[in-house]
């Protein structure tokens, strides 16, 4: 029976570099330490890769905020500019 290691290369761009040299380093290993670190192996992989995702997740909720916020500044100041223009026409009817 073969026991082929079950340390799957994880997607590059998804994990660090110093991950999957641990990764090939447990390869590496005799097969009963090998089959007690891959466990551990694929939590810190998963781990590592769910808190990439709640990152991109919440710089793209930052990024939308920024923009949320430019449309309410400039929506403020707009409201601002025709108070202001509605108070000049008050008191020119006032006058």
């Amino acid at each position: 029976m073969s026991h082929a290691s079950r340390v799957l290369k994880p997607a590059v761009e998804e994990v660090p570099p110093d991950l999957i040299a641990l990764g090939s380093a447990i390869e590496g290993l005799p097969l009963e330490h090998r089959q007690s670190l891959e466990p551990i192996y694929h939590r810190v992989v998963e781990s590592t890769k769910r808190r990439r995702r709640i990152l991109a997740l919440v710089q793209e909720a930052l990024g939308q905020l920024r923009l949320d916020m430019k449309y309410l500044v400039f929506d403020l100041e707009a409201t601002r500019r025709e108070r202001d223009e509605f108070q000049r026409q008050l008191k020119e009817d006032v006058d």
